[in-house]
């Protein structure tokens, strides 16, 4: 019994300590990746602010090739919305575009509904760079108690930022392809 007893108190010790490393962690996150595109920055923001151009460069529309998806609001621009339901790597959720300045800034609410409930904010802000547009896209949250025990064994920095390289290389492929002169 005493031995019992000795266990279950290490046991207490181990998960109290582990929720105190929890409990230290920022309660906010951002992911942020850049990349210059030999294009026109009007060029960028179109494929941004569209989000039926998403399927030719989003590298989360190729998870599920039988994806729902529902547009709502507007065809671009502030208002408009995007939702999808998908197998267990798209998830469910829904981005609505809460502001766009054209062709300088994209702001969107982005709501994740499955496999975990999440609110976040994503940004695209295009400027002027030297041979093009310089594109960042980032994505800022709340940290909850379940984010920061996640992010102690994943990380969402690199998780989500490999994704953000791979959407802003399709992207560039996308509007350089476009940018370049025929012969």
């Amino acid at each position: 019994m005493k031995v019992l007893k000795y266990v279950g108190l290490g046991l207490l010790a181990v998960v109290l300590l582990f929720v105190i490393v929890v409990m230290t962690q920022p309660s906010t996150f951002r992911v942020e990746r850049s990349a210059t595109l030999a294009a026109p920055a009007e060029a960028v923001y179109a494929q941004i602010v569209d989000f039926h151009a998403w399927q030719g460069w989003s590298p989360w529309e190729k998870l599920d090739p039988s994806m729902q998806r529902t547009y709502g609001g507007p065809a671009s621009g502030t208002g408009a919305s995007y939702a999808w339901s998908g197998n267990e790597q798209a998830g469910e959720g829904k981005m609505t575009i809460t502001e766009a300045k054209q062709p300088s800034n994209v702001t969107i609410r982005l709501e994740f509904i499955k496999p975990f409930e999440a609110m976040n904010t994503t940004t695209f802000t295009l400027v002027p760079a030297p041979g093009g547009t310089k594109v960042t896209w980032a994505m800022e949250g709340e940290n909850t108690f379940v984010g920061k025990a996640f992010g102690l064994f994943m990380d969402m920095d690199k998780m989500v930022g490999a994704d953000f390289e791979k959407g802003l290389g399709a992207i560039k492929q996308n509007v350089e392809s476009k940018a370049a002169p025929s012969s």
